[in-house]
C-alpha cells in the first residue's frame, strides 16, 4: 500500500472534516464517537462532489491510501482507500477506532477472533459484510481483526476515520496476522 499525502480538497470534504471534528469533541469513549462519526459521515459518502479526482486514483498493484486531513494534534485523521477490483489488506488490527464509508462501488470485510495457542494458534472468521456505496461501520481495539476486499467488478472508493495521527504514523495498523484460518 502506498501512503500519498494530498493537499487537495474540496468544500463538501471540508464540510466533513468539520462535522468528524465535532463527532470527536463529543465522543467520551471509543465506541461512542466511533458511532457519532459515522452518523456525521453516512450523509456525505455518495456525494459526487465530495472528493477531489486526485485522491480516487488506483493503484495497478494494491490498494493505495491518500491522505486527506490529518486533525492538529492528531486526534483523528480521514483517509481515502482506492482498490481495483480484487485488491485487499492483510489480515490486521488497528492502533485506535476506525470508521469506515463506502463512496463508490462495494467493499467486503470478514472479522476474525484469535483462537488456540502456541502451534495451534489460528483465526476463526466470526462475521462478514458487504458495504456499498453509502453504508458505514466502525469499530474500536481490541476485537477488530479484519481483511477488507474489493471483490467487486469495478472500482471502490472508501473513507476511513481514524482515532490516531497517520502523517506520524503513516497507517493505523497495529499488526498484521498470518495466521491460518479455520472454521470454527
Amino acid at each position: 500500500m502506498s501512503a500519498v499525502s494530498e493537499t487537495a480538497t474540496t468544500p463538501r470534504l471540508d464540510e466533513l472534516v468539520g462535522a468528524v471534528r465535532a463527532a470527536v469533541r463529543a465522543g467520551t469513549t471509543a465506541a461512542h464517537t466511533a458511532e457519532l462519526v459515522a452518523e456525521r459521515l453516512e450523509p456525505f459518502l455518495t456525494d459526487p462532489e465530495l472528493l477531489p479526482e486526485s485522491c480516487m486514483e488506483p493503484d495497478p498493484d494494491h490498494y493505495t491510501q491518500h491522505v486527506l486531513h490529518v486533525e492538529e494534534g492528531g486526534a483523528f485523521s480521514v483517509v481515502a482507500l482506492v482498490w481495483l477490483p480484487g485488491q485487499h489488506t492483510p489480515v490486521h488490527d488497528h492502533v485506535a477506532w476506525c470508521v469506515t464509508g463506502v463512496h463508490i462501488g462495494t467493499e467486503d470485510e470478514v472479522r476474525y477472533a484469535p483462537a488456540g495457542s502456541g502451534e495451534e494458534r489460528h483465526l476463526v472468521p466470526v462475521g462478514t459484510a458487504t458495504n456499498g456505496a453509502g453504508a458505514t461501520c466502525g469499530f474500536a481495539p481490541p476485537g477488530d481483526i479484519h481483511r477488507v476486499a474489493n471483490t467487486g467488478d469495478g472500482l471502490a472508493v472508501s473513507l476511513h476515520v481514524y482515532g490516531a495521527d497517520i502523517g506520524r504514523l503513516g497507517s493505523s495498523v497495529r499488526r498484521t496476522y498470518d495466521l491460518p484460518v479455520r472454521e470454527g
